[in-house]
């Protein structure tokens, strides 16, 4: 591909705080930027030079981003594949509608990640598919207890239930309207991580340290990203399949893949939950601690240009935002005290110029950095307990 240069502008299907951030660093780098985007006031399409405002399927919608942009991109993995496909017929689309489209189903991002065992190293937890209700009744009984997962549309912790009888099995699936979902086995989690990979055109390929994730009602809630967070035997090998589970598909873009760390009976051990293809959460700290963001290799991803291997400066925390802490503890609404959270050394806050408040609602995020790992943990200590935020101890 013959590389799209600074002047030229990129287009982004999504309007979200991850498109935001996608802008700022295209216009930083040079480029004019088109946000797809329904809503009049997204986050990116506020930021943007051009923000067309259709849905993802409008034939009109689509037409115009094409003939604004050199190259497109997406910032959420629920785009329809099908635009993505579409688009790909004038313009170059990074990542394809194909690789999109296994990340959007359950079903097929398991059969993926199985396929790239051999390769990866890493498989997927043991689990069932439940399409029909003969599938129900031949789930093995070994998967309980387990969770439910809806096989499409369910992220941040929707769309799953627990489960631990036949029974609960039944109605959980009974309650989500029979739709497909997979069983996956209850595991013996000792942490979460993460890897960020950007793979060009080219087949060139380059990636960040695995960060450990904590997760509270299924939302991120803190990210660790320095040297020791994870053994460094893990962490290795974390890299090298979210490598393989790119590179099996042919990927081109900016790739997250989850893990679950288990205890197994050598030690600790991987398996793959899933993945996402774009920029993630768990991926805002390398704004800040590295000199390459993963936005910023989300656009040479896509625009042909050569892949630079980020270095990380800084040990990094990153804290989500979410909407509750808009609120005091009567549910009255409140600005959080903004100047004595700045005071604390090492902070960065990020706001995603979102208008509303809402519980749950990622509204923005912190990132500590600093020259020591234990100050970085302190900043972080103070913040949190600034703002109530859970799931740092």
């Amino acid at each position: 591909m013959k590389p799209i240069l600074p002047g030229a502008t990129l287009g982004v299907m999504g309007g979200g705080q991850l498109g935001r951030m996608f802008v700022h660093a295209a216009q930083r780098l040079g480029y004019f930027t088109a946000v797809l985007d329904p809503d009049p006031h997204s986050p990116a399409g506020s930021v943007s030079h051009h923000h067309v405002r259709t849905d993802y399927t409008d034939p009109q919608g689509l037409a115009r981003l094409a003939e604004l942009s050199a190259a497109i991109t997406t910032e959420f993995e629920n785009v329809p594949a099908p635009a993505l496909a579409q688009l790909a017929l004038s313009r170059p689309v990074a990542p394809g509608a194909a690789c999109v489209a296994i990340a959007q189903d359950r079903i097929e991002e398991k059969a993926h990640f199985h396929a790239c065992a051999d390769r990866s190293g890493v498989d997927c937890a043991p689990h069932a598919v439940i399409r029909n209700p003969a599938e129900l009744l031949a789930v093995a009984d070994d998967l309980l207890p387990g969770i439910l997962k809806t096989a499409r549309l369910g992220y941040d912790g929707k769309g799953q239930v627990r489960i631990k009888t036949r029974s609960e099995l039944a109605a959980a699936w009974e309650a989500v309207r029979q739709v497909p979902c997979v069983l996956e086995k209850m595991l013996p989690l000792v942490a979460e991580c993460s890897v960020l990979v950007a793979r060009g055109h080219n087949g060139q390929v380059v990636s960040y340290p695995p960060q450990r994730n904590v997760h509270v009602d299924g939302i991120l809630a803190v990210t660790h990203a320095y040297a020791a967070c994870l053994p460094a035997e893990l962490a290795e090998r974390a890299e090298q399949a979210t490598r393989a589970i790119a590179e099996q598909i042919g990927y081109v873009g900016l790739l997250c893949v989850e893990f679950f760390v288990v205890q197994g009976q050598q030690g600790l051990e991987l398996v793959v939950n899933e993945m996402a293809p774009r920029p993630h959460n768990s991926g805002h700290h390398t704004i800040d601690a590295f000199d390459h963001s993963q936005f910023d290799l989300q656009v040479h991803a896509m625009a042909g240009l050569p892949l630079p291997t980020p270095r990380q400066h800084s040990p990094a925390l990153m804290l989500n935002l979410l909407g509750d802490i808009w609120f005091d503890a009567q549910g009255r609404e409140r600005s959080p005290d903004w100047a004595q959270l700045l005071a604390i050394p090492g902070i960065h806050l990020h706001l995603y110029g979102k208008t509303e408040a809402r519980h749950g609602r990622k509204m923005g995020h912190l990132t500590i950095t600093g020259p020591e790992l234990a100050a970085v943990q302190a900043s972080a200590r103070r913040c949190a307990d600034l703002l109530g935020l859970p799931g740092l101890s």
